[in-house]
């Protein structure tokens, strides 16, 4: 049996409010093996995003184990951490999170860069033609769209060629036609790359595309996730 890329064992996320501690998430329990695509759903506040925010070692566990690629995250420093989302991990948000002052071929290149490639525009120029935008390079955010300035973060996700691509609402700021358009984009590049694609989304048309759905409500995975599982 294949070894699961990522594997959360009793997992537990509470936060400080101002309404005092709040159990975000509870005794979650999930593997993923490579290559498999696993949709997150469930209601507004059920924790889709904070344990994808767990995956991609930008929370910290409370409690329990959160392993990827057979890297125990919960013992890693910020910057160790850093280093291994750089090495290893594609990251696409809802709200694009571009640097203004780079242009789109800046933005792509950024993580090649900290890590030294020196094929980093070489490889950024790549990305950008594999999303349609080999002529927008030298433009920058606030000169695109928002569908454009999305494939710039997909581009951005592929150039480290991840293993694990992690997608929170990537389409949440999109109209249908161009959020259809950035979700064939990030299956082509989960294809290119062969990498291990977790989504959190609110579109059951979106987690159908995935091999495996995954329900969270109240900070745990609904009962019936494991029943989906198992069919």
């Amino acid at each position: 049996m294949t070894a699961p890329i990522v594997s959360l064992t009793d997992v537990n996320l509470s936060l400080d409010g101002n309404a005092g501690r709040i159990d975000i998430l509870k005794h979650i329990a999930l593997d993923v093996t490579a290559g498999e695509t696993v949709g997150l759903i469930g209601p507004s506040g059920s924790g889709k995003s904070s344990l994808l925010m767990l995956l991609g070692g930008l929370e910290r566990a409370t409690a329990g184990q959160v392993r990827v690629l057979d890297h125990d995250l919960t013992k890693m420093d910020e910057d160790a951490l850093a280093r291994f989302r750089r090495q290893y991990m594609g990251i696409v948000f809802q709200s694009f999170h571009l640097i203004p002052t780079m242009s789109a071929l800046e933005n792509v290149a950024l993580p090649l860069e900290l890590s030294g490639q020196s094929d980093a525009f070489e490889r950024a120029e790549a990305e950008l033609a594999a999303v349609g935008l080999d002529h927008r390079t030298g433009h920058y955010p606030s000169q695109m769209s928002g569908g454009e300035q999305q494939r710039v973060a997909l581009a951005r996700a592929a150039v480290v060629r991840p293993a694990l691509l992690l997608a929170d609402e990537p389409t949440g700021n999109l109209d249908e036609t161009t959020g259809a358009l950035i979700m064939d984009l990030l299956f082509d590049l989960r294809d290119r790359h062969g990498a291990t694609l977790v989504l959190v989304t609110h579109a059951r048309n979106l987690a159908e595309r995935c091999d495996r759905v995954i329900r969270l409500r109240d900070g745990m995975i609904a009962p019936e996730a494991a029943a989906e599982a198992a069919e």
